[in-house]
C-alpha cells in the first residue's frame, strides 16, 4: 500500500490518509485482512508526526473500515464488502470533483479542457498501476 503525502495540501494530512485508505479499500487493492504499515512505519516513510498517522488510523476504526489487531497491528475489516459498485467509489471521490469543479469555474475552463487535462493524468495513474502490480 503506497499513500501519497502532500504536506503543502489545503487538506490536513490525517485527512489525506483517511481518504487515501478508505479508496484503496472501496476499489478492492485493500482486500478484507490486508495488513496496513504500522503507525511508525507511515510516519517514518513520509517524515510526518505518528500521532497524525493514529488520528487517520483511529478515524478508520471508528468507521469500521479497520480492525486493531494485538501483535498484528491494523487491519482492514474481515466484514467489509469489498465489491463495492462503482457509485459508492464516485461518491469516495465527490469532494475531490467538487473542488476541481470549483477551481474550473473559476478558472473559466469548460468541461472539453478538463477532460483534455484529465485524460493522459489517468493515463499515466493508469500505467504507473499496471508497473507496480
Amino acid at each position: 500500500m503506497t499513500l501519497h503525502i502532500e504536506p503543502s495540501s489545503p487538506d490536513p494530512i490525517y485527512r489525506q490518509i483517511v481518504g487515501q485508505i478508505t479508496r484503496l479499500i472501496s476499489a478492492g487493492a485493500c482486500p478484507p485482512g490486508t495488513r496496513l504499515p504500522s503507525v511508525r512505519e507511515v510516519a517514518a516513510a513520509h517524515a510526518i508526526n505518528p500521532m497524525t498517522v493514529s488520528k487517520a488510523y483511529a478515524l478508520l476504526e471508528a468507521q469500521g473500515l479497520l480492525e486493531r489487531h494485538r501483535g498484528k497491528g491494523m487491519q482492514v475489516a474481515a466484514d467489509l464488502q469489498t465489491a463495492t459498485p462503482t457509485a459508492t467509489r464516485l461518491q469516495a471521490l465527490l469532494p475531490t470533483l467538487q473542488e476541481l469543479a470549483r477551481q474550473a469555474r473559476q478558472l473559466d475552463l469548460s468541461l472539453d479542457q478538463l477532460v483534455e487535462a484529465l485524460t493522459p493524468l489517468m493515463n499515466e495513474a493508469t500505467l504507473s498501476k499496471d508497473r507496480n502490480e
